[in-house]
C-alpha cells in the first residue's frame, strides 16, 4: 500500500476575507477528513469561512499544542502510512513557520511522508516583501527574550548581525507585549537603523512601514494587541 501525504495548509490571520486562500486550498478541504491543528474549534471556524458546507462528525481532529503528549504525536501520522492524506492547518498563515506544526512535518520526513506545502498567505514573508529592506539576505528569530534586559541584549547582537552581513534581521511578539519590545528598540538601536513595522497583516486596517529609528522616535505607534512582525536592517 502507498502511504498518503501531509497537506500543509495556510489559514487566515485574523477577520480578512476568505477569497486571500487560493481556491486549491479551498477544493483541498472539501476532500480530506483527518487534520492535525491546535484548536479544532478554530479548525472547524476557519474550515466554514473558507467554503467546507459538510458534517463535522466524519471529521477527524488530532490537536497538536503544548498539552500534546509525544508519544502520542509519534502516531498522528498513522493514517498517512495506512495511504491516507492529512492536512496540517495553523492558527494563523502558514503551517510548521512560527509553529508547533513544524514537529509534524520533521515526523513526517522520518517516516517518508511525502509533505506538499500549499500556497498561503505568510505574515513573515509579506512582511518582508512589503518592508523594502534586504529580502536576498534575511533571518528569522522568532520571539526575542521576554525580560526586557535580556531583550535589549539581544537586540544589539541583531543590529550588529545586520551591520555585518547587511542581513535583515526579523522578529515578533505576543501582540499584548508588543509595546514594551518596541520601546526597547527605540531605545538601544541606533537612530540611523532601519525599522519596518508590518501589523495586521491582510487586515482592512493593515499598517506596514519602514523609517529609521530616530523617525519611529518622533511618531511612535500604537501597537497593543496588534500582531505584528519587525524588521531591522543597519547599514
Amino acid at each position: 500500500m502507498s502511504k498518503g501525504s501531509l497537506y500543509l495548509i495556510p489559514s487566515l490571520m485574523g477577520g480578512q476575507d476568505s477569497s486571500i486562500i487560493p481556491d486549491a486550498v479551498k477544493s483541498l478541504v472539501q476532500r480530506l477528513d483527518i487534520y492535525i491543528v491546535e484548536n479544532a474549534k478554530s479548525a472547524r471556524h476557519f474550515m466554514r469561512q473558507i467554503g467546507f458546507k459538510g458534517h463535522f462528525d466524519p471529521i477527524e481532529m488530532l490537536e497538536l499544542n503544548k498539552r500534546t503528549d509525544p508519544t502520542e504525536m509519534y502516531h498522528f501520522l498513522d493514517a498517512c502510512e495506512n495511504g491516507r492524506d492529512i492536512g496540517l492547518i495553523s492558527e494563523a498563515g502558514a503551517p510548521a513557520i512560527a509553529d508547533p506544526g513544524a514537529e509534524i512535518v520533521s515526523l513526517a520526513h522520518i517516516k517518508g511522508i511525502r509533505v506538499h506545502p500549499m500556497t498561503g498567505p505568510s505574515s513573515i514573508m509579506l512582511a518582508l516583501m512589503a518592508s523594502g529592506l534586504n529580502g536576498q539576505q534575511f533571518t528569522f528569530h522568532g520571539y526575542l527574550p521576554i525580560d526586557s534586559k535580556a531583550r535589549q541584549h539581544r537586540l544589539k547582537q541583531l543590529e550588529q548581525q545586520s551591520a555585518a552581513w547587511r542581513q535583515s534581521q526579523i522578529f515578533m511578539e505576543a501582540p499584548y507585549r508588543n509595546k514594551a519590545l518596541l520601546a526597547d528598540i527605540l531605545k538601544v538601536c541606533h537612530a540611523d537603523t532601519k525599522l519596518c513595522i508590518a501589523a495586521n497583516l491582510t487586515l482592512s486596517n493593515e499598517f506596514i512601514r519602514t523609517r529609521s529609528i530616530a523617525e519611529w522616535k518622533r511618531q511612535t505607534p500604537e501597537l497593543h494587541k496588534k500582531p505584528a512582525i519587525f524588521i531591522l536592517l543597519k547599514f
